[in-house]
């Protein structure tokens, strides 16, 4: 079997990868596992040296790694770029925090007591099983932490981003990791349940859609391997009456097309106060309509197209009926013509439940604008879904968004004047259909590593 790479901006194919039999994937899983025992012994000034040589071979190679990602996947090199030096930045933060996160801690005992204390040790091989959306920031979010945790990780990269799960591999190796410390499996959704069943590996990360969070969660639970799961999200943005209307559609417009409006923490929601939805709909659409898409390859694109013509034409089908349920199309809404799986910025107003638009998650350059009464009814309407990653909410009123940030949304991530967004200094995932368990911050290495307690009399 082979994996095949195809430019979805031109349809045409790339490159073709063979890909690893059942045998050939657990041969690896060994050689990591061997690897991991001597890389959990191994200092932290050490892990860290090693973390800081990954971020300076990540910025050497950062136009080669954006040239990658457009051609594989359809992001414009100048978001590639900023994605390269992301995975840097979070390789840097492990180098210099790690110790200080994984430190031993005192724990309470009585006067005189015995001396207790917590310890975080490495589980071992971590698989990650990641998506096409974000091809290097996604894999590096789990990894950094990883690596500084003393754990090691196998890579079931989406089988039509092979070319940057390789360069990956390499990118570890050439900054002198123990070899085998990381590796990826070019291998079929349909093998992960081999891979996940190897005593080798002991834990789980999935980035990727409900159902694939559940299919793996359920196969993981039976073997009793820990995981973290981010999935899917339909993240709800509250306009309230008193928002800053300028402040608040640069945002919102920012998020809905960020990386081509395909990433599970993009604003998709826009639950906007009736006393002000008109004027906000009018400053969205024109900002919506600004922007244009192009040639990912191109310095100067902004927007570039959504990874597959499947993709594209999914979401198409989700507005179409949106649309014909009652929904109007205030923007966009039709595929253009010739190659590629391009798609205009799209809006859709008026939705209500039991479209597509306001039910399911629209992965694509697509907005929907929900009328609410007042702010009781928009948080209502924004917490009425089964997603729960990210949200967040406008007003001119900082401590009436705090409150409703931290006491009313429903969401892992919530944010108050500005877009919701990942950061290796704070912890990252979602809620109900949106996954548990987290990333980054002091949780992303604790996440897999035993926290064990020890005694002494």
């Amino acid at each position: 079997m082979t994996q095949v790479s195809v430019n979805p901006a031109t349809g045409r194919e790339l490159e073709r990868y063979e890909s690893h039999s059942d045998e050939q994937a657990a041969q690896i899983v060994k050689a990591v596992a061997k690897a991991q025992r001597e890389w959990k012994r191994s200092e932290h000034r050490e892990r860290g040296a090693g973390l800081q040589r990954l971020a300076d071979a990540l910025r050497a190679r950062s136009d080669e790694l954006a040239q990658l990602m457009a051609r594989e996947m359809g992001k414009p090199v100048s978001d590639g770029r900023s994605e390269v030096e992301k995975c840097a930045w979070v390789c840097e933060h492990y180098a210099e925090f790690g110790p200080s996160i994984l430190a031993d801690e005192r724990l309470p005992s009585e006067p005189d007591g015995p001396d207790a204390f917590s310890v975080y040790q490495p589980l071992g091989v971590v698989l990650a099983v990641m998506p096409w959306n974000f091809p290097l920031w996604q894999v590096f979010r789990f990894l950094a932490p990883a690596l500084a945790a003393g754990n090691a990780g196998v890579l079931k990269h989406a089988s039509n981003v092979p070319g940057c799960a390789l360069a990956i591999e390499e990118l570890v190796r050439d900054a002198k990791f123990p070899g085998d410390v990381f590796r990826t499996l070019l291998i079929g959704s349909k093998q992960v349940d081999a891979v996940l069943s190897l005593p080798e590996v002991r834990a789980v990360t999935l980035t990727g859609s409900t159902p694939a969070g559940r299919a793996v969660a359920k196969r993981a639970g039976e073997l009793l391997k820990p995981q973290v799961l981010e999935l899917g999200g339909s993240d709800p943005y509250v306009i309230l009456d008193d928002a800053d209307l300028e402040q608040a559609v640069a945002a919102c417009v920012t998020s809905r097309l960020i990386n081509n409006g395909q990433s599970c923490v993009a604003a998709k929601r826009f639950v906007v106060v009736e006393s002000v939805r008109e004027e906000f709909e009018k400053r969205f659409v024109d900002a919506m309509s600004a922007r244009a898409f192009g040639d990912p390859l191109h310095d100067t694109t902004t927007l570039g197209c959504m990874a597959r013509v499947d993709l594209r034409d999914e979401l198409h089908e989700q507005v179409r009926a949106s649309v014909e349920a009652g929904a109007r199309l205030a923007l966009g809404g039709e595929v253009p013509a010739g190659d590629g799986a391009f798609y205009p910025p799209t809006v859709l107003a008026d939705v209500a439940p039991g479209m597509p638009a306001y039910d399911d998650e629209l992965f694509g350059p697509v907005a929907a604008i929900i009328t609410a009464r007042d702010a009781d009814d928009a948080i209502r309407i924004a917490n009425d879904s089964p997603f729960g990653l990210g949200a967040a909410v406008f007003t001119r009123d900082r401590e009436l968004g705090r409150r409703l940030a931290a006491e009313h949304l429903d969401a892992g991530c919530c944010f108050v004047n500005g877009f919701v967004k990942s950061d290796p200094r704070w912890p990252f995932g979602g809620i109900k259909d949106s996954g548990y368990g987290r990333e980054l911050g002091l949780w992303g290495p604790r996440e897999f590593m035993n926290a064990k307690t020890v005694v002494v009399n």
